[in-house]
């Protein structure tokens, strides 16, 4: 290859690095990862039947693991 092509190419790509490097540092400066809320609000409002559902489903997925005997 042409060394002039090589030049451009890595020029190219520490540029579109770089921007989404300064996005990614100006997202989490502004806070567009913090979103405890949604975690809170998630167990806040569970029912009692959804939780009971998903302890019945990691049970069933412990008790598969357990007797799942490949052949």
């Amino acid at each position: 290859m042409d060394s002039g092509i090589i030049v451009m190419m890595m020029s190219a790509s520490i540029l579109l690095g770089s921007i989404a490097l300064f996005g990614l540092l100006w997202a989490v400066k502004n806070g567009q990862f913090d979103d405890a809320e949604k975690f809170l609000n998630a167990t806040k409002f569970d029912g009692e039947d959804e939780l009971n559902d998903a302890v019945d489903l990691e049970r069933k997925k412990e008790d598969y693991k357990k007797n799942y005997r490949p052949e």
